[in-house]
């Protein structure tokens, strides 16, 4: 694995931050750098001096935008929503967020993804802390269970492979058809294969109906931490949302696919159009693969 590269066009810059975009929260213990990267460009408003920092990422932080709560017609609270992709566009390449350095200094960074993970964790950030009160926002950020798309989001180097057609694959040879195969982790389909017909076919398969997929970076569900505390809680400095509240998961069992919803000892069968309406804290979602 290759060490990040940083860019800087001046002397400062800040160091690498493995959380991909979390600004406001306590430093955590540094683990094994992981196989995906951010590019970070950080601009400094007074000088208009910009650094660019290539580093890795365990997590990708999302800050969830304030929206005011208002009462039904019942007098209920109508909690907000917002859709993943809007919270997203923090590592769309293009938006600048606001940000502070370590001596104080306003910033502006912006995000760009080059390489994304087998397992992608999305942290929200939900609460926010002061010298005099914690906050939780409560909006509820919606997403999708299956074939979530991030290909918008990855910017990579020279750009994205093309998947090669039905008749390009016809024309290649054993050695080429095996090393295509064993480049996207299929080296299973061609074990006791004798006849070059067989690998042809079995290859061109693939191709047509699962390596699109596979290149457009297509993400499922797979886990997701959810911090349930009444809406009230934690707004205008009332009482603290962590003391007050309480965790849970929804967790999917593979092999039957079936959503579960756990709670300490407690666990029952939940169904995935529940999953996106929870006040969700982390996200764990999983590359999908061949057949998948």
């Amino acid at each position: 694995m290759t060490e990040p590269r940083n860019e800087s066009n001046d002397k400062g810059g800040e160091e690498e931050d493995d959380r991909g975009g979390s600004d406001e929260e306590p430093d955590q213990p540094q683990a094994p750098l992981a196989p995906q990267h951010l590019k970070t460009n950080e601009h400094k408003p007074q000088a208009m001096v910009g650094t660019t920092t290539e580093t890795h990422f365990l997590q990708l932080t999302l800050d969830i935008t304030e929206k005011p709560l208002f009462r039904d017609e019942d007098g209920g609270l109508v909690i907000p929503q917002e859709p993943l992709v809007n919270v997203l566009k923090k590592f769309d390449g293009v938006s600048f967020s606001d940000a502070l350095a370590q001596n104080g200094e306003a910033q502006m960074k912006r995000y760009q993804l080059l390489k994304l993970p087998p397992y992608l964790i999305l942290h929200l950030a939900r609460f926010k802390s002061n010298r005099y009160s914690r906050e939780k926002n409560p909006t509820i950020v919606a997403f999708p269970v299956k074939n979530f798309d991030l290909s918008d989001y990855v910017h990579i180097p020279g750009g994205r492979e093309k998947p090669p057609t039905e008749a390009e694959v016809r024309a290649m040879n054993v050695k080429d058809l095996k090393a295509l195969l064993a480049r996207h982790g299929q080296d299973a389909l061609a074990k006791n294969v004798v006849e070059k017909s067989e690998l042809v076919e079995a290859t061109v398969d693939f191709v047509v109906k699962s390596l699109p997929d596979l290149l457009a970076e297509k993400y499922n569900l797979v886990a997701n931490i959810t911090h349930d505390s009444p809406s009230d809680v934690g707004r205008e400095g009332k009482h603290d949302p962590l003391q007050e509240g309480s965790y849970k998961c929804h967790v999917q069992h593979k092999a039957t696919g079936q959503w579960y919803l756990m709670q300490d000892l407690h666990v029952e069968e939940t169904m995935p159009q529940l999953i996106g309406l929870s006040e969700s804290y982390l996200l764990i979602f999983e590359r999908q693969i061949a057949g998948s």
